[in-house]
């Protein structure tokens, strides 16, 4: 049974998704769910409140999927595509960006909280792919930079491939621009 508070994280997380975090309000949460405002912000008492729950719930559902990830390819370089797949399914989602990738976009104007959820993310993700850049055979002073190039590829593979007007869950391997800058900066790396 989903909660209204689920409601409002789903509603939150598509338009941070498309329009970023400065692009949607309670209004329009509240328009899309039919609920008045003051029910979000029983809820959700401020916006950087309802950022820092997106964030956190992001945070285990990545986790979730990054065990899967895991689970389903022993070799490193399998578990680095498989991995941007997360990213590829995320723009299949109607042009979706990486929640944390849009928040990043705006971290100038996101309350401090939010930043530093952001940051933890962001950490949490690094972590992840230097230590699977680690097994694959790379030299330890070197996994740390490489995990960044290959978030960073990632999160720019997104703004490229809704730059393109890729259509969305494209089926054609050679279209989808995530898994294929993945797949080159994976045989690159190792």
């Amino acid at each position: 049974m989903t909660t209204t508070a689920d409601r409002i994280l789903d509603s939150a997380q598509t338009l941070v998704q498309v329009r970023g975090y400065n692009g949607f309000s309670y209004a329009d949460i509240s328009a899309e769910l039919s609920i008045t405002k003051p029910s979000i912000h029983h809820h959700f008492p401020t916006k950087a409140a309802l950022a820092e729950a997106l964030i956190v719930r992001y945070r285990e559902r990545f986790a979730a999927a990054r065990k899967e990830v895991d689970d389903g390819a022993a070799d490193p370089r399998q578990r680095l595509v498989g991995y941007a797949g997360l990213y590829a399914e995320t723009f299949a989602q109607g042009g979706r960006i990486c929640l944390c990738g849009v928040f990043a976009v705006d971290a100038e104007s996101l309350p401090v909280q939010v930043r530093q959820a952001t940051d933890a993310f962001f950490a949490d993700q690094r972590e992840w792919v230097a230590g699977v850049l680690a097994e694959a055979g790379m030299p330890a002073t070197r996994t740390s930079a490489a995990a960044e190039a290959y978030l960073a590829s990632l999160e720019g593979a997104l703004l490229l491939a809704r730059a393109h007007g890729q259509p969305d869950g494209a089926a054609d391997q050679d279209r989808d621009v995530v898994r294929s800058v993945a797949a080159t900066l994976v045989t690159a790396l190792l």
